[in-house]
């Protein structure tokens, strides 16, 4: 099967989503010029770079408040935000924070998560993330859409780094054992459970 996109596709839900995977998932928490908390998944995530270390997600649609994501408004306010991952335990949560809130809710509260204060960001953390990167804004990218939705790659410099000692094993990180959660296509999601070594030939 060959299609254009441009043109549509043969299937009754776009599969573009369903072919590139597994995404990890940006748990992107940011916060307001008037100090409130939001926090929201973004499977269009990723690390770009590692000299110094950045990071980029990209805010897809509007809100259903406002022009921008509240993502999006609060890192353009502030030039800050924190990327948490999402594992096994925090699935439910995680699910619940991907819903339309308004701009003056506080997702960590309506979704029972714990904040861990910064070391330096004003931005709280998830406390039960194995890893939090505190990022500052380095540059937004105006993406391309086919309709009047607002579509931008924002990139952070990875400023502070938090990882849980228990995840941290003869001076390497276990990463099989902090059960990050991965983004497929439709609702599918799948856990990193096993790996393997391969070295460069």
């Amino acid at each position: 099967m060959f299609y254009e996109p441009n043109k549509g596709h043969p299937f009754k839900i776009d599969p573009f989503k369903a072919l590139i995977f597994p995404r990890p998932i940006g748990w992107i928490s940011s916060i307001s010029k008037d100090g409130v908390a939001n926090l929201a998944p973004y499977s269009y995530f990723n690390a770009v770079a590692d000299e110094p270390p950045q990071v980029m997600f990209c805010a897809n649609g509007n809100s259903a408040y406002r022009k921008h994501k509240d993502s999006l408004s609060n890192i353009l306010s502030t030039k800050e935000f924190v990327v948490n991952f999402v594992t096994s335990e925090t699935k439910k949560q995680m699910n619940h924070t991907s819903r339309d809130f308004k701009p003056n809710d506080d997702e960590f509260i309506f979704s029972k998560l714990k904040k861990k204060k910064s070391k330096l960001v004003k931005v709280p953390a998830v406390k039960n993330s194995p890893v939090n990167l505190e990022c500052k804004l380095l540059k937004t990218i105006k993406l391309k859409t086919n309709s009047d939705k607002v579509s931008t790659m924002i990139i952070g410099e990875v400023i502070g780094v938090f990882i849980n000692n228990k995840f941290i094993k003869n001076d390497r990180i276990d990463s099989v054992s902090m059960n990050y959660l991965g983004r497929m296509g439709y609702s599918e999601y799948t856990k990193i459970s096993t790996k393997f070594n391969l070295k460069r030939s």
